[in-house]
């Protein structure tokens, strides 16, 4: 479902539905965007707010479920309500992140494994039966503001020299950042929506989001 040439944008909501119905039908309809349920969104809103992406959106949904365990029963209801892609922590245990891979594959789904946390993501991979779709650098959202806490692109062609995965890009990603990931060899880009006076990095919820949007579309192609 993704091609390792092209570069691109995932767009994170994190609040309620009400953000997806203003802003999901203002941003362009784009081969190259992903649009995400993210972790808080879908603690908030439940599978309630992946079918409301899913019912404005014809494209990659994922649900941003970190899942650390009873990857069986999450995956399942994240693809009932329309999610085609999902993550799942790169600290759960090996028997999670291989059985998370496997029913991915039989459901149709992207398997994706963020590695927030993880300081080698070669030693989660290497045990496993089958790698996934993707890898996600992850700065945690807690992470953003801490001096010399950066996204570890450092591990990307060491990832690259074993597998033929996806690599993706997250935490407090801004224009400028957006520039760095493609440069060090990211795939996708996952840039948060954000409430106004948030401390966090990301395009905020009011004004053009879908002129923002298109910005950074032209900035990672």
């Amino acid at each position: 479902m993704l091609n390792n040439n092209i570069r691109y944008l995932q767009l994170a909501f994190n609040d309620t539905v009400d953000d997806v119905l203003r802003i999901l039908p203002t941003v362009p309809n784009s081969p190259r965007l992903l649009i995400e349920a993210g972790t808080p969104f879908i603690k908030h809103e439940g599978n309630r707010g992946i079918r409301a992406i899913r019912e404005r959106w014809s494209g990659l949904v994922v649900a941003d479920l970190k899942v650390a365990d009873g990857a069986l029963g999450e995956l399942s209801m994240a693809r009932r309500s329309g999610a085609n892609a999902a993550t799942v922590l790169g600290n759960a245990p090996t028997e999670t992140l291989d059985l998370f891979v496997k029913h991915c594959k039989q459901l149709g789904m992207l398997s994706m494994i963020d590695m927030l946390g993880v300081k080698d993501p070669l030693r989660v991979m290497r045990p496993m039966l089958t790698p996934p779709d993707a890898v996600v650098m992850h700065r945690g959202r807690d992470e953003e503001n801490t001096r010399g806490k950066v996204i570890q692109y450092k591990h990307v062609n060491r990832i690259r020299s074993k597998y033929d995965v996806t690599i993706s890009a997250a935490g407090g990603i801004d224009l400028r950042e957006s520039r760095s990931a493609i440069f060090n060899g990211a795939n996708i880009v996952v840039v948060n929506l954000v409430q106004p006076g948030s401390i966090w990095e990301g395009i905020p919820t009011t004004g053009n989001v879908g002129a923002k949007v298109q910005e950074f579309l032209e900035m990672i192609k």
